[in-house]
């Protein structure tokens, strides 16, 4: 059996330091495991969340108009009709001209009033679509409505509705009416 002073001095001599010789601190020392800094952040800077690439995709022109601001009824007006990408999206753009046609300011394009408040007349899906296009990439409002459009009703439901009403038949046991209504109802989405 062993006593302390026997065990401490065993563990002395497993765990005796290595000596290196010619160390020369002056050549750097290179470690595969290493992945030198990219640039002269702090820690704390480099902790922060990133403050770029939150740009809006609708790029709106500057408005050089003294007093102009968007008047909450008139937004709350927009949001009234939320497009979510289940309705018609040519009836939602139609609603949309039709309230932003209503305000008027004498040094303000129409068009830049319609980006600026386009947002807020989506929600759901549509809200998503906006969302995830690239930031700066819709210039124009013509820009925006055929993204719009081209997004939630392409052309290929387009085709897809137009074979369905051309492909129109009745069936034996119903009555003209209860056959044409489907079609029909698809033919207002086409228009």
């Amino acid at each position: 059996m062993r006593t302390r002073s026997q065990s401490r001095r065993r563990r002395q001599q497993q765990t005796l330091p290595v000596v290196v010789e010619n160390f020369d601190l002056e050549e750097p020392i290179v470690d595969q495991n290493i992945v030198a800094m990219a640039d002269n952040r702090t820690m704390a800077q480099m902790l922060q969340a990133p403050i770029e690439g939150y740009e809006d995709a609708i790029v709106v022109p500057p408005i050089n108009a003294n007093n102009f601001e968007l008047k909450q009824p008139l937004i709350n007006l927009v949001q009234s009709n939320k497009f979510t990408g289940r309705q018609d999206p040519h009836n939602h753009l139609r609603f949309f001209n039709k309230v932003t046609s209503t305000f008027r300011h004498p040094e303000v394009p129409n068009t830049s009033v319609k980006l600026l408040l386009f947002p807020f007349s989506l929600d759901g899906e549509a809200r998503d679509w906006l969302d995830k296009e690239p930031p700066r990439s819709i210039l124009t409002w013509d820009d925006l409505v055929s993204k719009f459009i081209n997004q939630l009703f392409p052309p290929s439901k387009m085709t897809y509705l137009r074979n369905k009403i051309t492909n129109f038949f009745q069936e034996p046991n119903e009555t003209f009416n209860e056959a044409w209504e489907p079609p029909m109802a698809l033919f207002s989405l086409i228009r």
